[in-house]
């Protein structure tokens, strides 16, 4: 007796061509953007920043040791950052400026989250220079602040720009004090 006996209904999917071809198709789509993310994942990693590059991006500056009147200079991102504890003469020279005589015109309160210190980049926004101001020898300019001897560029207490070729104000780091004494600087 030959056999003719029907395939039953619970097996016809595994003979039927479209089933597999179906399933061909999903494998090997899985299968691809699997190796997509495999091998794309090596270049997206790469443009994180290095482990070193991270460190250096913040720096945390305790300014306990620095003395009325005194200035500091500490290295963040490869340039010098000018922190200056101002003595009250300072500050009220800073304020009592007429901004709207200013070349770069902002308010003393807008570059100072706390008004005994400022923090700039000492960099002249002229040419890049770095000017004259923070050892106790060094020239300060008529306005008490910073001399760029290259160009001439003269800032004042709170590091605008006063007299000279530059073009704007000392820039200002991203920092913030994170207790009263200790800033952390990027």
């Amino acid at each position: 007796m030959a056999d003719t006996a029907q395939p039953r209904p619970m097996d016809a999917h595994i003979h039927d061509p479209a089933s597999r071809r179906d399933f061909l198709i999903i494998a090997a789509s899985t299968l691809t953007g699997i190796g997509a993310a495999i091998t794309v994942w090596p270049l997206i990693d790469s443009m994180e920043p290095a482990k070193d590059t991270l460190a250096l991006s913040t720096i945390e500056v305790d300014l306990a040791p620095v003395q009325l009147g005194q200035r500091l200079t500490v290295k963040w991102r490869g340039k010098p950052v000018f922190i200056d504890h101002r003595t009250p003469e300072e500050i009220k020279a800073a304020q009592d400026v007429n901004v709207a005589d200013l070349r770069d015109p902002q308010p003393d309160s807008a570059r100072v989250k706390k008004p005994e210190w400022l923090v700039i980049i000492g960099v002249c926004t002229h040419l890049g220079c770095i000017p004259l101001g923070q050892k106790a020898g060094d020239p300060r300019g008529p306005y008490g602040g910073w001399f760029c001897p290259c160009h001439g560029s003269i800032y004042d207490t709170s590091g605008r720009i006063r007299q000279g070729p530059a073009p704007l104000n000392l820039l200002l780091p991203p920092y913030e004090f994170t207790h009263d004494t200790t800033i952390k600087i990027g």
